[in-house]
């Protein structure tokens, strides 16, 4: 099960809502083997597309090495639906990469804090 704080659910609906119309992504990091969320990465969609995102490759580099050095794993990655609903798409499924993490999608075309869903991928 995931525990998320709540200032980091409402962190990451913040960041959504002001990138619409286009996906939003990132990542919360956490102690490597905990599952606790706790510091908020938010990262640049390279696609910049609304119905796919894609972290940014140097930036990715360099957030995984700097999660790398404080012992972090990311617990959570994050994307934005923003014309359905929060259910992984076939994309999200095929290139989901860290299979420790959970998925979190947030819709943001009609955006309510009990859609957001969890997924192990």
């Amino acid at each position: 099960m995931l525990t998320i704080h709540a200032k980091l659910v409402d962190a990451i609906i913040t960041q959504a809502l002001n990138d619409h119309p286009m996906e939003t992504c990132g990542i919360i990091a956490g102690p490597v083997g905990s599952n606790l969320p706790l510091r908020l990465i938010p990262m640049r969609n390279a696609t910049q597309s609304d119905s796919f995102f894609m972290f940014d490759p140097q930036q990715r580099l360099q957030v995984w090495k700097e999660m790398s050095a404080r012992c972090e794993e990311p617990v959570v990655i994050y994307h934005s639906h923003t014309n359905g609903q929060a259910y992984p798409s076939r994309s999200d499924v095929e290139l989901a990469t860290e299979p420790q993490s959970h998925y979190v999608i947030i819709p943001t075309q009609h955006l309510y804090k009990e859609e957001i869903r969890s997924f192990r991928i």
